[in-house]
């Protein structure tokens, strides 16, 4: 084990959009976790429909994205940005969303170094995150405006998830 601190992550949710949400929820059927989150009506995302292979996901009897963010936020222990640069548009109200709810909420730069994202990821979950048993939100760009970054935050918590989980 890379850390020292055992914090436990239970379950990853997220709201099912293309890019970082999706990227969580591979991250957490890769490592066996459970998964879930709320997504708007019909399943509502950028490419069309959230698969339905994502089977744990919510419908709320929303379309509005701002209604199943702030649905995850208030459902998460703690709720974690990740993306290339400082967050905008949904990830921006995500941090908002946590911030007016007094939830956790930790911003990380995948332009940072690996190994300096993990340390800072677990030392922040250790100190105000989830917890023993805790869910953690997983938010960040969508897939058309950081391309790859399904893969790079799936990548990131298959690598942090094992490590907080002993």
């Amino acid at each position: 084990m890379l850390f020292p601190w055992q914090v436990n992550i239970s379950k990853i949710i997220s709201g099912g959009q293309t890019g970082a949400d999706r990227g969580g929820l591979d991250a957490a059927i890769h490592c066996g976790l459970d998964y879930g989150g709320s997504i708007p009506r019909g399943r509502k995302a950028e490419d069309g429909a959230v698969p339905l292979a994502y089977d744990t996901l919510v419908e709320l009897s929303s379309t509005n994205y701002l209604a199943r963010t702030e649905a995850n936020v208030l459902a998460a222990d703690a709720t974690l940005v990740l993306a290339h640069g400082p967050p905008a548009g949904g990830s921006l109200h995500t941090v908002a969303l946590a911030g007016a709810h007094g939830r956790p909420c930790l911003v990380v730069d995948l332009d940072a170094g690996q190994q300096e994202n993990l340390a800072r990821i677990v030392h922040w979950l250790a100190g105000a995150g989830p917890g023993t048993g805790g869910i953690l939100n997983v938010a960040g760009p969508r897939e058309s405006q950081q391309p790859g970054i399904a893969a790079e935050v799936k990548a990131c918590l298959v690598d942090l998830l094992p490590q907080v989980n002993g």
